[in-house]
């Protein structure tokens, strides 16, 4: 399935799923991807978080049966996700600006989300900088953890994880037996979801065979086809831009596809907001059938 499809396959699900406790894992597997990963680029291509389109589109729908049918406010929260009445109004008039009382009066204004409907733009052609590398195994030298993945503020964490291990001398450990040969730099990795709800994330380089500090861990990668992708820019904006070509440029006109798999974000510096930052980004892939 290309993502294109898939990302429309996961959308219709949530639509037909707005009533029901969605859970973040199968809506990404809709797409036949990880629940991070679909979070993230669902996040870059969409302009909003997932959780944020759940909740738009739910207070969208609640607002119009209010106005429209005899509904109650309590009915209306419960049908939508929300624990009590008080949240619910909360949340509905942060959207509306008007309270759900005021919406059941009529003749107030209401606001509407629409419908997310994916499509596919061709624009001018641009260069991209890849490589197809295939590997019997991968190893990290790396420290991991267990992160929440329906955390709207993810990303916000895992850059106070690398400015933790900045101040704690976890990348310094790290950076003292560094020798590199295919990983070319400090990774952050984010791995398949171990448990519902949860995924792994690392910061860590290439594993050389030697002891294994405390507080580190091996983390192994089965045989893989990679596809490795190169850009040259300041951060962030230089890598939510790689990532947006990628899912909208390279995989609708490539021979190959995502598959559920590890991500591995290659940095060789630390000077991130340097113009000319060089980073990767390594995909697990296959090809199309």
């Amino acid at each position: 399935m290309d993502w294109i499809t898939g990302l429309q396959k996961a959308i219709d699900y949530v639509e037909e799923h707005l009533e029901d406790d969605l859970d973040y894992m199968e809506i990404a597997r809709q797409a036949a991807s990880s629940s991070f990963q679909f979070q993230r680029v669902f996040g870059i291509l969409c302009g909003c978080t997932l959780g944020e389109y759940i909740r738009k589109r739910r207070l969208t729908l609640a607002g119009s049966e209010l106005a429209a049918t005899d509904m109650r406010v309590l009915d209306a929260a419960l049908k939508y996700g929300y624990d009590s009445p008080e949240s619910f109004c909360r949340a509905f008039t942060r959207f509306h600006g008007i309270t759900p009382s005021a919406a059941k009066a009529g003749g107030a204004g209401l606001r509407s989300f629409s419908r997310l409907s994916v499509k596919l733009v061709l624009e001018g052609g641009t260069m991209m900088n890849y490589r197809i590398e295939k590997h019997d195994t991968l190893k990290l030298l790396a420290k991991t953890w267990k992160l929440d993945g329906k955390d709207e503020k993810i990303h916000e964490r895992i850059s106070g994880l690398w400015a933790e291990c900045g101040n704690d001398g976890t990348i310094a450990l790290l950076c003292q037996g560094m020798n590199p040969r295919v990983i070319k730099g400090m990774a952050g990795v984010c791995l398949d979801n171990p448990n519902e709800g949860e995924f792994v994330y690392a910061i860590g380089r290439e594993y050389a065979g030697e002891e294994v500090p405390d507080g580190l861990t091996v983390v192994e990668f089965p045989a893989a086809t990679w596809v490795a992708f190169s850009e040259t820019g300041r951060m962030p904006d230089a890598f939510d831009g790689l990532w947006k070509r990628i899912y909208t440029e390279f995989f609708p006109t490539s021979g190959y596809e995502p598959v559920c798999g590890p991500t591995i974000e290659v940095y060789p510096g630390d000077d991130v907001y340097r113009p000319d930052y060089s980073f990767e980004i390594w995909m697990t892939v296959k090809k199309k059938e």
